[in-house]
């Protein structure tokens, strides 16, 4: 059963509201958790420099935290329109 079945039908674009913000909120956990991995990954142990071999891993993954974000932004922008072409 959804978290938001319980809402009546007057309620629907709370209903919508709360479900992006679960998703948003979903999505932020996730890039919480790649940062973690990455952070893993890439640093051994902090001290005062960051030689070549950190710096390069981290700087990739940099990138894929934009490609990710970049590729979480464009599939919410497809939901959106379909719900929106749907509507209409």
């Amino acid at each position: 059963m959804s978290d938001f079945e319980n809402l009546s039908g007057n309620d629907k674009e709370l209903q919508e509201f709360l479900m992006i913000e679960k998703q948003k909120a979903q999505v932020n956990a996730q890039i919480h958790e790649f940062n973690e991995i990455c952070w893993e990954k890439c640093v051994g142990k902090p001290s005062t420099k960051l030689d070549h071999a950190t710096e390069t891993c981290l700087s990739n993954c940099v990138d894929r935290f934009i490609d990710t974000s970049l590729l979480i932004t464009q599939r919410f922008a497809q939901i959106l329109q379909k719900q929106s072409s749907g509507s209409m």
